[in-house]
């Protein structure tokens, strides 16, 4: 008998989907099967289930803060089991041992963490059984069946548990080695906060704060810009004045000037060139692009487009959605006519039918085996839905990779490009642009409902014709400081960190995987700086906080706050799940580096000035949440067993600093403020009282909250409705 042992409750149902089975508390017993001889017990775990020891049950000393003890560097690190979720790994650990079980299947995401997850449960139950891994990267009855046909030995991902585990690892020593002597050095200095640094999050903090510098110090200027309308044997167009490739200039009396020169005086075009440009349907989507063009169409965080990806994953829908890469193999391209002969009876999709296309088979643009690594690009499985049947954001997501996919199919979008020299009087140069679409190919599918077109449109023009300036005219404009990054933006700005690119070179880099984290981890990253008070989102911009921007100024530009190192780390990371590279090694680096951080910032504490910061707006985020409650405590951590404290805009678990829980309760959810009384009630008997006015999509309803023990999160729980049979 084998047990299977999946990430998550829903993935191991729909692992157990195929096969005739019972339910029962914390597992699946699934019957004997041509799969299966002897029967399966499908269980899971609730996410991690176990968790790095804190720093105390290393040593007794290291539990409190202080500046003498650091850095803190195990001899060797050591797992336990976390106290909420204590009740599933003894399910779990009790399966493994039965006598009649005699190999186990690691079926945890396929990818490091996944790996992680699953292999600290094994270890932590001291079971010694034969293990294989199931590898698949959709949840489909065919995907889950040929996965088991199709097995790996348990070699085969031994080195991205080694990955995973250096990861875990190194972020546990940066993490609580800077998080401390940053918060102690601080409160030195009469500023009383809890300081988190890391890995990646500060790194990508510094190019938020870079930016927000930038805008700050950037001091806008006037300046002019020269126009003239042109008449050429009656064809109308305009132009705009140039001189070295400047159209600017700083004095409004030289702009007047050079207009006034032009005006009713004559017109020849001296050059026209024409310049035709073909663009290629853009790539498959992997995570980044995906959360990318998500929050660029609909203004969602990187976090919800992944949480709405994950969700269409588990239905089977989608391919696996943390995929770093952007192409297909041809094995997956085999199934795309069978995916399309469904969706074309769909009314969203059925006039983008036929492709011009038949067939992506042999465009390596999209399928090429060396550049599939784990995982695939993102895409519709042949498991179909009815999209009315999706919730509205589930539906947005889908359209979204259902189109990538069809666009892969169309023609190149080809324009022709036309620039104009026009010379007034011989001597003044003016310039005009144009564009005009001669195919529209693969747009048709990704840009049909854009129905303004604001290229210019230019009459027949030819070199040698003369005319004359009908009018002239100036226009006053000033320069704009740098945008703030939008979360879109931030997603890709980490994926590329490090390295200086420009437009035509971002889609290639965005299926590479260096970078800030991974793709699973960058909207986590984003997440984490906004709990912790360093940025905040307005309108879809993403704004550096004072804390934010004292934790940045007083790091520098030293190693932690470096964006290229942290590149380099991730590199060689994946070094280690491929191979190439010794976790040994990493992990000898990773302690020097944080004697070198600690020893850093000893000595950039005596530089620090704070004359420019306003030291009560650090501490002061929550200010306007329960500000005479701030500090107390309202109940028992459901991860860890420790205080829940109110922190104004959240509840957090007070073990946060010395063990690393990261349990929170937001005390605003869905426009709805969160009551202390509903708080406790939540954390002592798992449900609140009936919360009524939350607000979604325009929409208001009531619902309880209710924790839940097996996926570890909070959920909604609606009213049952009351039949009136009189």
């Amino acid at each position: 008998m084998k047990v299977i042992i999946a990430e998550k409750p829903d993935q191991a149902m729909k692992l157990a989907a195929p096969f005739r089975s019972k339910k029962s508390q914390g597992f699946i017993e699934v019957s004997p099967d041509p799969i299966f001889p002897k029967g399966a017990y499908f269980t899971w775990a609730v996410g991690h289930i176990c968790e790095l020891l804190p720093p105390e049950e290393y040593n007794p000393a290291w539990k409190k803060w202080r500046i003498e003890t650091l850095p803190l560097i195990p001899d060797q690190f050591s797992y336990r089991v976390m106290k909420s979720k204590w009740k599933q790994f003894t399910i779990i650990k009790n399966l493994l041992r039965k006598t009649e079980v005699t190999e186990i299947i690691h079926a945890g995401d396929a990818g490091r963490e996944g790996e992680l997850i699953i292999r600290n449960i094994i270890e932590m139950a001291k079971v010694s059984k034969p293990i294989k891994r199931l590898w698949i990267s959709s949840l489909t009855e065919k995907a889950v069946n040929d996965g088991f046909q199709n097995l790996l030995m348990e070699e085969d991902t031994r080195n991205l548990y080694y990955e995973a585990k250096s990861r875990a690892c190194a972020d546990w020593i940066v993490g609580m080695n800077a998080s401390r002597v940053y918060t102690l050095l601080l409160k030195q200095k009469g500023v009383s906060d809890v300081f988190s640094a890391g890995r990646v999050q500060t790194p990508t903090l510094a190019l938020i704060v870079k930016r927000e510098k930038e805008i700050a110090n950037f001091k806008s200027e006037p300046f002019w810009e020269v126009f003239a309308k042109f008449q050429v044997n009656g064809k109308h167009y305009e132009g705009k004045w140039i001189k070295d490739n400047e159209s600017r200039l700083s004095s409004q009396d030289m702009a007047e000037r050079i207009a006034a020169f032009c005006r009713d005086k004559p017109a020849e075009i001296a050059e026209v060139e024409i310049e035709k440009k073909e663009y290629q349907p853009p790539l498959l989507f992997n995570l980044s692009s995906l959360q990318a063009t998500a929050n660029k169409a609909f203004k969602f965080s990187p976090k919800k487009t992944l949480d709405v990806a994950q969700s269409l994953y588990t239905k089977g829908i989608i391919s696996y959605p943390r995929s770093d890469s952007s192409y297909i193999t041809k094995g997956e391209a085999q199934t795309i006519p069978e995916i399309f002969s469904k969706l074309n009876k769909l009314e969203d999709y059925k006039d983008f039918f036929p492709t011009p296309n038949v067939s992506i088979m042999n465009n390596s643009r999209y399928v090429n085996e060396k550049k599939v690594t784990d995982h695939y690009a993102i895409i519709p499985t042949e498991q179909v839905p009815n999209p009315e049947k999706l919730s509205g954001d589930e539906k947005k997501i889908y359209d979204l990779i259902v189109k990538r996919l069809i666009a892969a199919h169309y023609k190149p979008a080809i324009f022709n490009y036309t620039t104009v020299k026009t010379l007034v009087d011989k001597r003044a140069e003016f310039v005009t642009k144009g564009k005009v679409m001669l195919q529209e190919g693969w747009r048709k599918v990704l840009f049909q409902e854009n129905s303004k077109d604001e290229d210019v449109i230019l009459p027949p023009l030819e070199k040698d014709e003369a005319g004359v300036v009908e009018n002239s005219y100036t226009k006053e404009g000033k320069t704009q400081p740098p945008k703030r990054y939008t979360e879109g933006q931030l997603i890709t700005l980490m994926k590329t960190a490090g390295k200086h690119i420009d437009n035509d070179e971002l889609e290639k880099i965005l299926a590479k995987t260096e970078g800030l984290g991974t793709e699973a981890t960058r909207a986590g990253i984003i997440t984490m700086l906004k709990q912790r008070n360093y940025i905040k989102v307005e309108k879809n911009q993403v704004f550096a906080t004072e804390k934010g921007i004292l934790l940045i100024d007083v790091i520098g530009e030293k190693i932690l706050a470096s964006p290229e190192m942290t590149a380099k780390w991730e590199q060689r990371l994946h070094e280690i799940g491929q191979g190439k590279a010794s976790p040994a090694s990493f992990m000898i680096q990773t302690k020097k580096l944080s004697q070198k951080i600690v020893d850093d910032a000893k000595v950039q504490s005596d530089t620090w000035d704070f004359s420019n910061i306003k030291i009560e707006n650090v501490s002061s985020q929550n200010s306007s949440y329960n500000k005479k409650d701030i500090g107390t405590v309202v109940g028992t951590c459901k991860k860890c067993g420790g205080e829940v404290i109110n922190k104004g805009k959240f509840y957090g678990c007070a073990n946060y600093k010395t063990k690393g829980c990261q349990f929170t309760i937001s005390g605003k959810i869905l426009g709805k403020t969160i009551t202390k009384t509903n708080i406790q009630k939540l954390l002592s008997a798992n449900k609140t009282n009936l919360i009524k006015g939350f607000k979604k999509d325009s929409k208001t309803f009531d619902a309880y909250l209710k924790w839940n023990d097996q996926t570890g999160k909070i959920e909604f729980e609606f009213p049952a409705k009351i039949l009136n049979n009189n």
